[in-house]
């Protein structure tokens, strides 16, 4: 694909995300009217997760009628040119009255993740990246932060309702005795935003969802940091393994969780 029209896709995703989290904030303040449901233990679905995603959806096809959309809440199709979205990244905390969510946007082409958009409307944060363009918050450049000791790091580590509690906890309470801090503040797709701006060192979970972390890991790629290969097998359908890093301690962070990275080029 060429940079003018993944450049372009760029510029709609972030002025689709910015409707959307006009909508999304819209809702959230008129909390007296909300209504919730659980999917499963813990997991969260609104009536504006839906109306989000349509909103996206008819955004995004509407430009790009050549392109495939897979969300979250209505599913899809994959193509060589797919849009894989959550509505709300965080509906726990969108439900609860916590102003800590976001709507989350990436572009897979033939098997990459090329764009990452993700928007925080409580705090007027867009965050946006696209392979080989760098990576931006509101506009600005952002990149991974420059600590190179886990004692020093700040992590947010996240539990996946389909994780073993015990595997869970053994992986906290060996990591936790490196030093690190550990956070969690009920937004994958925002954790991993955060390791691209420098606020958290890596953020780590068992299993997430293409639509939570997608965008995310596209930007803490392109401002420095490390990844894992979330695609790998059926990661876009199924889910995968998420880890995000910043530089100087990827290896021996992924060491500690067991993950493995892609050698660098």
């Amino acid at each position: 694909m060429s940079e003018n029209s993944l450049q372009n896709r760029l510029l709609i995703a972030c002025a689709v995300a910015r409707e959307a989290g006009a909508l999304q904030k819209r809702r959230f303040l008129d909390r007296d009217n909300m209504i919730y449901k659980f999917k499963g233990p813990q997991d969260y679905l609104t009536a504006t997760d839906g109306e989000v995603e349509k909103l996206v959806r008819e955004r995004l096809l509407t430009a790009f009628p050549g392109d495939t959309f897979l969300g979250e809440e209505d599913g899809g199709q994959e193509s060589d040119q797919t849009w894989v979205v959550d509505p709300i990244d965080g509906t726990s905390n969108f439900a609860r009255g916590i102003a800590h969510f976001c709507v989350s946007i990436a572009f897979v082409h033939k098997g990459v993740a090329s764009i990452g958009v993700i928007y925080q409307p409580m705090s007027d944060e867009l965050f946006a990246a696209a392979r080989g363009m760098g990576a931006t918050l509101n506009g600005e450049p952002i990149k991974t932060s420059s600590t190179t000791s886990l004692d020093k790091s700040l992590l947010e580590v996240g539990r996946a309702s389909r994780q073993p509690q015990a595997t869970y906890l053994a992986m906290l309470d060996k990591v936790m005795a490196t030093g690190v801090a550990i956070r969690g503040a009920g937004s994958g797709a925002l954790a991993v935003a955060n390791v691209a701006a420098g606020r958290v060192d890596g953020c780590f979970e068992s299993h997430m969802y293409s639509w939570d972390c997608l965008a995310g890991l596209v930007l803490v790629e392109e401002a420095g940091g490390r990844v894992n290969d979330f695609l790998a097998g059926d990661g876009l359908l199924k889910g995968n393994v998420i880890f995000a890093s910043a530089p100087g301690i990827a290896e021996e962070l992924a060491a500690l969780v067991g993950v493995p990275l892609p050698t660098l080029a």
